[in-house]
């Protein structure tokens, strides 16, 4: 809830900018504290910003502090009301199945943060004191953060800050349901038909309590450290830090071919192809694992703070590490259907493959559903919610594979499913019987984003 009501506050007064929303209330953060910038795993993903409890004076060399000198200026007042209200059907029909789905789902965020004010480091004296100065690479921290790859350090050049108390309320409420008829005949199967129903309910007001001297958003600059503990502040927004390695340069993102144009007409097509493996895996799981981690996921995606959550922790799983969420701001529930994921991924690496690696295979193929969910926008996520049972996930993969091959659809689109594909920018049209989109500016990887998420939850759901 504070984490949407800061990604708000700098979508709304420095889109595309540098500021980097605070996304806990448990973290301090003040003029030089370092910061440790984690690029992820997929390339559409935007990187994460974990403040540490360290400044720049405590990991450096030598008993002289640097005395930054820090301008205070009034910034804005600020006071924002999102909300959104979802409502519609879906009604699709392919070869020997039809789906419905209908749902709504309205929610209002209101951000109250009152006078705001600025604090920024003068950065010409900071690189003329900082010119000489050198690293402790012995540090904890240093020792920590270099030793595991696309991690590089920041330090807080300017935050905003509250300068009273303030509030953020949160009122949501859900409902839908689903249903989904299918049938089948083949000279070796008899006849049959299944018919699934599901619904879902959520109602909730929330009231948050800031206090003052609270810092909402903060901007970086990135260091460029070498090997002897020598640094270079990064000034140009085409300069980025990183620790001077010794050997050849780490490897890219994984599991994908690279940040390719995205105008590209093959763009979408070749991107599934290239996650195919990760999708034959999740399908590959035994059914009792899937079914579970589908319920678990679900319950999870009524709230994009734990789908954030299970990112981290799936990012800590794959670089070795015990994953914490005593601290993430989850509720009870949240943490419990968190740990059931982290262990059933577990359970599901020591099953079927005897390879080394399987493990390792089967966390990265579900961080691929969770990274996807937590790119896409919250309406999205209320639409997914939705359809989210076995059933309706089929259906909608073969939209994905119509989308994506521009294959024949058998009926014409749903609103909701448009609904669905513009929340990243992207229409849907029927040509005669094809489907084709239509990208507007600044959809990026949005579309890819949401047809992965479909195909990893589908491929999760596959024969349930």
């Amino acid at each position: 809830m504070f984490a949407i009501a800061t990604k708000n506050f700098v979508e709304e007064v420095d889109t595309g900018g540098l500021l980097v929303p605070v996304s806990s209330l448990n973290d301090v953060i003040a003029v030089l504290t370092v910061v440790v910038k984690r690029k992820r795993f997929w390339f559409w993903q935007k990187p994460t910003y974990l403040p540490t409890d360290f400044n720049l004076n405590d990991i450096l060399s030598g008993d002289t502090p640097l005395n930054p000198v820090v301008m205070e200026t009034d910034f804005i007042k600020y006071s924002g009301t999102f909300g959104d209200n979802i409502k519609g059907t879906v009604d699709a029909s392919f070869v020997n199945t039809s789906v419905n789905l209908e749902g709504k789902d309205s929610s209002k965020l209101q951000s109250s943060f009152g006078s705001l004010k600025k604090e920024e480091v003068e950065v010409q004296k900071l690189l003329q004191d900082s010119k000489d100065r050198v690293l402790d690479m012995s540090h904890c921290l240093i020792q920590q953060t270099k030793e595991k790859h696309r991690q590089v350090f920041g330090i807080v050049k300017e935050r905003i800050l509250t300068t009273q108390p303030c509030s953020v309320i949160e009122e949501v409420q859900q409902g839908g349901q689903c249903g989904l008829s299918l049938s089948s005949c083949s000279p070796k199967i008899q006849k049959f038909s299944l018919k699934e129903n599901g619904s879902l309910s959520k109602d909730s007001n929330i009231t948050m309590e800031i206090p003052p001297h609270t810092t909402i958003a903060y901007g970086l600059i990135e260091l460029e450290v070498k090997q002897d503990g020598h640094f270079e502040l990064c000034l140009m927004l085409d300069t980025h830090g990183g620790f001077e390695v010794d050997g050849p340069a780490s490897k890219g993102p994984v599991g994908v071919s690279g940040a390719v144009n995205p105008s590209e007409n093959d763009f979408l097509q070749r991107e599934l192809a290239h996650l195919k493996d990760h999708f034959q895996l999740l399908s590959s799981l035994p059914a009792s694992i899937r079914s579970s981690l589908l319920r678990l996921i679900t319950a999870l995606m009524e709230d994009q703070a734990a789908i954030s959550a299970l990112q981290d922790a799936l990012d800590d799983m794959y670089l070795d590490k015990e994953p914490g969420l005593e601290n993430a701001g989850l509720t009870h529930s949240q943490q419990q259907n968190i740990q059931a994921v982290l262990t059933l991924l577990e359970q599901s690496g020591q099953t079927g493959s005897a390879q080394a690696n399987q493990s390792k295979s089967v966390l990265l193929a579900f961080h691929l559903i969770v990274s996807a969910l937590k790119e896409m926008t919250n309406d999205a996520l209320a639409m997914l919610r939705i359809c989210s049972s076995p059933a309706a996930l089929q259906t909608l993969e073969q939209l994905v594979e119509c989308i994506s091959e521009k294959a024949a659809l058998a009926e014409d689109i749903g609103e909701t499913t448009r609904d669905l594909f513009a929340s990243c920018n992207v229409s849907l049209k029927k040509d005669g019987e094809l489907v084709c989109t239509e990208a507007k500016a600044g959809t990026g990887t949005g579309l890819l984003v949401l047809c992965v998420a479909l195909r990893s939850l589908a491929s999760v759901a596959h024969c349930l």
